[in-house]
């Protein structure tokens, strides 16, 4: 039972409980109207210390179509965290007004300290700097499922900034605890995925894995193909990033190359390394990801609050 838990860490969750809010969340897609009066009478508060589209207003969503109610703020300067409140304190008076919360804050660790502080109200991390963002891997695995009726026997690209991309480390975390996986790492050697991953949950756990500097020699297996940013900050030498920036857009003829139903996924927001030709592409599904993002936290929020389905 997840009811009353917090969500700090995608493996906070095990294969069987992330099994039942997928599979709430897929009951959900196919019948939204038995759901629509699912959390009435409770309140989500989603408290938002920086800047976020997507993942906010999911949440936000997702509890208005269970019908229940949405207070919180949508930045640090709207809280009193801008007269130097802390979160633990923060937490402690939310949890006098709502039943459930979602934060988003920079520093890492901070949805740890903000669980430790809540007494009865369970705790969403929505992403603390660099760590985690499970709701986002929850989304990736709905998303998945869905379109390719698994999340076994895959072999998964991921493209882009391995080094630094919360999403992309959890993502590869929680797939590599589903049978017959294997991963395609496509990066920069300046981005590579961090030693902790390729050492500890590929090579250790016997995952097999390959890597590749660029996209159009890693395509043609795929399954799915994960495209995050490359990042110019992340490069000390300017003309190593001109030469490598291109390898990492996506676009229609890079595409040729692909299997006809290989997915194309993105955590979003994207900047060039998508081309929009490629929105039209069936293989595109990265604004379908986002929706399944808002049923998938419907159904968290549910077995959080234990609701009953």
């Amino acid at each position: 039972m997840l009811k009353g838990r917090h969500l700090i860490d995608p493996m906070d969750l095990s294969i069987e409980e992330i099994d039942e809010v997928l599979e709430l969340a897929q009951r959900i897609i196919r019948e939204p109207e038995r759901f629509s009066s699912a959390c009435r009478g409770r309140i989500l508060a989603t408290l938002f210390y920086e800047p976020s589209t997507r993942t906010r207003l999911s949440f936000e969503t997702a509890m208005l179509r269970l019908g229940g109610e949405v207070i919180g703020f949508s930045e640090a300067s709207s809280s009193s965290a801008s007269k130097g409140e802390s979160v633990a304190d923060t937490i402690r008076t939310v949890e006098c007004y709502a039943d459930i919360a979602a934060m988003r804050h920079p520093k890492e660790g901070s949805a740890r300290v903000a669980a430790a502080n809540s007494r009865t109200m369970p705790v969403i991390n929505a992403g603390d700097g660099g760590h985690h963002h499970p709701t986002q891997t929850l989304t990736d695995l709905l998303t998945i499922r869905e379109l390719k009726g698994t999340l076994e026997d895959l072999t998964v690209g991921l493209c882009g900034d391995l080094k630094f991309g919360r999403t992309v480390h959890s993502l590869i975390k929680t797939l590599a605890r589903f049978r017959g996986n294997s991963f395609t790492l496509i990066s920069p050697p300046e981005l590579k995925v961090p030693d902790y991953i390729r050492d500890e949950v590929l090579a250790r756990g016997g995952i097999p894995f390959v890597e590749y500097e660029r996209l159009e020699n890693a395509i043609a297996s795929l399954d799915i193909l994960y495209m995050t940013r490359v990042q110019r900050e992340r490069f000390f030498n300017e003309d190593d990033y001109l030469r490598l920036k291109n390898s990492y857009i996506l676009d229609a003829e890079k595409l040729k190359k692909a299997k006809s139903d290989m997915i194309v996924l993105h955590p979003l927001p994207r900047v060039n390394e998508i081309a929009v030709e490629v929105d039209s592409d069936p293989r595109a599904a990265y604004f379908r990801q986002a929706k399944y993002g808002m049923y998938v936290r419907m159904a968290l929020i549910m077995k959080l609050l234990g609701v009953e389905a």
